[in-house]
C-alpha cells in the first residue's frame, strides 16, 4: 500500500516499522492525532513532539540537511527541557539557514531505509484520543532513547 508520504509493505511500513491498523498506512495514522489536538489545548501543546517524532521516524521525507537539523533540534529540546515557544522560534531560525529542508523527490523514487524502533505511530494511534497525551509523551522519550542507539 502506498499514500503521499509512505510505503507499507506486508502490512508495515518499510521505513518505521509501523503496523497497518484499520487498513491504515502510518501516515495516515499520523493524520489522527493531528484531528485531536485541535479539541485539547494540552494535547496541542505537544504538536512538536508528535510532528518530530513520526519525522525522525521518516527520514525518506528530507534532504540530508533537513534531517540532520530536525534530529538537533529534537535532541536539544528534549534534552535542555525546552519550552515549545523556545522550541518554534529555534526551529524558524535554524530553517532559514538552510536551502531545502524536505526531499524534492517524488514519493516513489525516495530512498527508504528500515529502522526498527521501539515505538511508533501506531501505538499512539491505538491509545485514541482519551490516551493520546500520555501516547505522545511516551514517544518523544522513546525516540530520544532509540537516537542514542
Amino acid at each position: 500500500m502506498v499514500d503521499n508520504n509512505t510505503m507499507m509493505e506486508f502490512g508495515k511500513c518499510i521505513e518505521c516499522g509501523a503496523k497497518e491498523t484499520d487498513g491504515l498506512t502510518c501516515y495516515e495514522m499520523f493524520q489522527f492525532p493531528l484531528v485531536w489536538e485541535h479539541n485539547d489545548p494540552e494535547l496541542y501543546a505537544l504538536h512538536f513532539w508528535l510532528v518530530s517524532s513520526y519525522m525522525i521516524q521518516h527520514p525518506s521525507n528530507f534532504t540530508e540537511e533537513g534531517f540532520k537539523l530536525m534530529v538537533n533540534l529534537f535532541t536539544e529540546a528534549y534534552d535542555n527541557e525546552w519550552q515549545t515557544d523556545y522550541i518554534l522560534r529555534k526551529n524558524r531560525e535554524l530553517v532559514s539557514k538552510i536551502d531545502k529542508i524536505t526531499n524534492p523527490l517524488p514519493n516513489n523514487k525516495r530512498k527508504r531505509i528500515y529502522r526498527n524502533w521501539s515505538m511508533t505511530i501506531d501505538d499512539v494511534y491505538a491509545g485514541g484520543e482519551e490516551n493520546a497525551i500520555n501516547k505522545i509523551k511516551k514517544w518523544k522519550e522513546q525516540v530520544r532513547r532509540d537516537l542514542e542507539k
